[in-house]
């Protein structure tokens, strides 16, 4: 299998729709295996500002860039879910 036949396995039921939208567009098949990444297109991330401490979010298509102070430089918040390490 080549490596732009490849189908993301998705949890959603509606693979097959994807899969046929990706064979329509001959030279569009790149985009739509990305599209494949971009199922939370709409979703948003949270982010801290390194320099004032703003807390905002950002979508994947936003600028890198805090929209109080302009600083470059952002922080991921951390998760709300429990994280449990395993330690030897």
């Amino acid at each position: 299998m080549s490596r732009e036949a490849y189908q993301i396995p998705t949890a959603q039921g509606n693979a097959g729709a994807g899969g046929a939208g990706a064979g329509a567009g001959g030279a569009g098949g790149g985009l739509a295996a990305r599209g494949a990444f971009d199922v939370d297109v709409g979703q948003t991330m949270n982010y801290i500002c390194g320099d004032c401490g703003f807390k905002f979010a950002l979508r994947r298509s936003d600028t890198i860039r805090c929209k109080e102070c302009g600083c470059r430089i952002l922080y991921k918040e951390r998760t709300k879910r429990m994280v449990q390490f395993e330690a030897r």
